[in-house]
């Protein structure tokens, strides 16, 4: 019995698989990117949509979560942003700028019941400008740390 047909249809369907996970990688990359951009021009509509499809893709890198966290933030959405820093930290503890933007954010929300104060911020009001990439690596845009 010949095992090279069979040899070879496995190396095809692996070649598949791993082709369809790096295209998917890649859209998530393209996405996070066209979010960070747009959180950058302060269009913090594009940057939820655009950073919601990178996540629904990559659902489990910390610095798109954390950027959602952001996006979500400069759009009013502080319960949204509570749980994707949330998320950010849980998928990666190591993840400074994303315990950053969670800690001031619990603190900007304990602050605001203490005032009574239950309304988000406007839009980008307070929101710290922390940012990893989704490799990890430190912030790659020339605003700061975001």
């Amino acid at each position: 019995m010949d095992r090279a047909p069979k040899l070879a249809a496995t190396a095809v369907v692996f070649a598949l698989c791993a082709a369809v996970a790096g295209c998917a990688d890649l859209e998530a990359r393209r996405f996070y990117r066209a979010g960070t951009d747009a959180l950058d021009r302060g269009d913090s509509q594009r940057a939820v949509a655009d950073l919601e499809r990178a996540a629904a893709l990559e659902p489990e890198i910390s610095a798109i979560q954390n950027h959602l966290g952001i996006a979500y933030e400069d759009a009013g959405r502080s319960e949204d942003a509570l749980l994707a820093y949330e998320r950010a930290v849980a998928l990666d503890c190591d993840n400074r700028a994303a315990e950053a933007n969670l800690r001031e954010l619990r603190a900007r929300r304990a602050d605001d019941l203490q005032s009574g104060d239950l309304r988000s911020p406007p839009d980008g009001d307070a929101v710290h400008d922390a940012r990893s990439s989704p490799d990890g690596d430190e912030p790659n845009t020339g605003q700061g740390a975001r």
